[in-house]
């Protein structure tokens, strides 16, 4: 038995300290996503803290033949759909969040500040086109190319049919290099070698 399934089944016990293993373990993976799919600093934090309580909570239903991170990451990703949803009519824009994203300086000591300024700009493009696309389309974005979930596991997670999650992920990589076409200058034709494999 692995290390991490001892304290799944710990926390099925009720033994915090068990989970408390599993939060640590999971929490940067967690935050990412959901920070993904809404964008938004403090959002991704509830967001993370929500979907530890209810992965808590529902432990007992983990299927312990299923991969334990792709069903934590399931939980995350369901419950920021279900925030999106509800506040659909928001306007979300991360140029917004000047506080929650201050503006960072080049770190001098990179051998090539110019290159990492440019890598972070790149980020928050994509991070912003990533926010164009349907609440679902983008977990699935997501749990693929951040995360290397499979179509099957995505399908498991998402509810939908492996076919529906080829369709929405074909559909969805379009839509992101075709937004990021738009977004770059006409003088960036070759594509950075740490641009996102998404496109």
């Amino acid at each position: 038995m692995t290390e991490e399934m001892d304290w799944i089944n710990q926390s099925r016990q009720g033994n915090d300290e068990a989970f408390t293993h599993i939060v640590e373990v999971y929490q940067a993976p967690v935050y990412n996503l959901c920070y993904r799919m809404l964008g938004e600093v403090e959002a991704a934090e509830d967001a993370a803290q929500e979907s530890f309580l209810r992965a808590y909570q529902n432990i007992h239903r983990y299927d312990p033949n299923r991969s334990f991170a792709t069903w934590l990451l399931s939980i995350a990703a369901h419950y920021c759909i279900d925030r999106l949803r509800r506040r659909r009519f928001s306007t979300l824009s991360i140029d917004d969040d000047d506080e929650e994203h201050p503006m960072e300086l080049p770190d001098k000591s990179a051998v090539n500040p110019e290159a990492e300024t440019a890598r972070r700009e790149e980020q928050e493009q994509l991070q912003k086109i990533l926010l164009s696309l349907n609440s679902t389309d983008r977990a699935a974005i997501v749990m693929r190319y951040w995360y290397d979930c499979s179509e099957v596991e995505i399908a498991e997670s998402l509810s939908l049919t492996v076919s529906a999650v080829k369709s929405r992920l074909h559909r969805a990589r379009r839509e992101l290099a075709k937004h990021w076409q738009e977004e770059q200058p006409r003088s960036h034709v070759e594509r950075s070698p740490h641009e996102s494999p998404a496109f």
